[in-house]
């Protein structure tokens, strides 16, 4: 495997994740502090820790993401908007929102791409950066093809594989058919069973820009280990 990363571009593509339910104000604390001394690109936290990790990263280049509908996507496009909104105004400049998969089953494309719509154009006027979570665990391979199909339309920033929170995450066969469509139009973030520095190499290998995972610093001191750096 070519590896022409350095471990701060590494470190830049990792979007260091808590979105358990039982954790407290000094485990987002921790999040806050690990991530801006690793460089990750983000933190990825429900909603209600927005403002807070806000204040924790004052000043600092890593971006505060919300997981929007999460993890399931069924809530209705109104509620969507209205947490894409309120976790911007907190505070957020990355917003991951999951797409409603009843609806895809179902069919309905447009109800898929009006979501989509809306979301990613209040992302584009508040200058946040937009991602669309498929959860492909639960999707066909025709049904992934549709949705980037859609994104390609829509132009979200980032397609992204899972929440982590389904019956499996990232796969690279999911992450090369996701690129293979979108090409350079749409950036794919895999996310879901990234715990050590082979699978995230392998997942950037295969066209991820973004990788989302609990297991970053881990992920980078395997890195310095590895490439004495």
């Amino acid at each position: 495997m070519n590896v022409n990363l350095s471990v701060n571009d590494l470190a830049n593509m990792i979007d260091q994740t808590l979105l358990k339910p039982y954790v407290t104000n000094n485990d987002f604390k921790k999040l806050c502090e690990d991530s801006n001394k690793y460089n990750f690109k983000m933190v990825a936290i429900n909603p209600s820790a927005t403002e807070l990790c806000c204040s924790y990263l004052e000043n600092s280049p890593v971006h505060v993401g919300a997981a929007i509908g999460f993890p399931l996507g069924q809530t209705t496009i109104e509620c969507k908007i209205f947490e894409t909104k309120d976790a911007i105004k907190k505070g957020a400049d990355e917003i991951d929102y999951v797409i409603n998969i009843v609806e895809l089953k179902n069919g309905n494309y447009d109800y898929i791409t009006t979501e989509m719509e809306n979301i990613v154009s209040i992302c584009r006027e508040n200058n946040v950066i937009s991602k669309v979570i498929f959860e492909n665990c639960y999707l066909t391979k025709d049904e992934i093809i549709k949705l980037c199909e859609i994104s390609l339309k829509v132009k979200p920033d980032f397609i992204k594989t899972s929440t982590g929170f389904g019956t499996s995450g990232a796969t690279l066969e999911d992450v090369k058919l996701m690129k293979s469509i979108v090409k350079n139009n749409v950036k794919v973030k895999a996310a879901g069973g990234i715990r050590n520095l082979e699978t995230a190499l392998q997942f950037i290998e295969a066209g991820a820009e973004r990788l989302g995972t609990s297991a970053g610093i881990e992920i980078i001191e395997e890195f310095k280990t590895k490439f004495n750096v």
